[in-house]
């Protein structure tokens, strides 16, 4: 059973190669290689130990994040070597950690959430927003930054407006 579900999970990875399609990976498989890319930023290198360590989780859940992205050629990976990242896993981690990255400097900068609750929000709204959205949300902080004529005076009234209408501070 075991060799029947690989050769047509290969079949269809194939299929898919070929024909130009490409599957959405889900939310966990996408924090797996964001999750890689911090990581070989920072040490030049990955184990599935950092990885386990990085998102908190078993390393027996690593091992089978791995195993999937392995087969879909999103990673190099054997067992208890260094792991690395293919050219479409590293186009996908950069995209993933991009989308992160303006997500949470937006929540930051311009709705002026507190750092460690924009970081829990882009990290779940990272997976289900498109890029045109998240391209609208760059542009529209940098749009602020360079045409705000004094910045820190439209914070503090933004602040002043949210307790006017009782939102929350951050």
């Amino acid at each position: 059973l075991t060799i029947f579900l690989s050769l047509n999970l290969r079949r269809g990875l194939e299929s898919n190669i070929l024909s130009g399609e490409t599957e959405r990976l889900s939310a966990s498989l996408e924090d797996y290689l964001e999750a890689m890319l911090f990581v070989i930023l920072e040490k030049k290198g990955v184990r599935a130990k950092d990885i386990a360590d990085r998102l908190s989780v078993s390393r027996p859940s690593v091992t089978s994040a791995l195993q999937v992205l392995a087969a879909k050629r999103l990673i190099n990976y054997a067992p208890y070597d260094v792991i690395t990242l293919t050219d479409e896993g590293e186009k996908q981690a950069e995209k993933i950690l991009s989308k992160h990255t303006v997500l949470q400097e937006f929540f930051t900068e311009v709705l002026l959430i507190e750092p460690e609750k924009a970081e829990a929000v882009a990290c779940k709204i990272e997976h289900i927003a498109d890029d045109a959205l998240v391209e609208r949300l760059r542009l529209f902080s940098r749009f602020m930054k360079e045409n705000a004529e004094s910045p820190e005076e439209w914070k503090k009234e933004f602040m002043r407006y949210c307790r006017e209408h009782k939102m929350p501070k951050k």
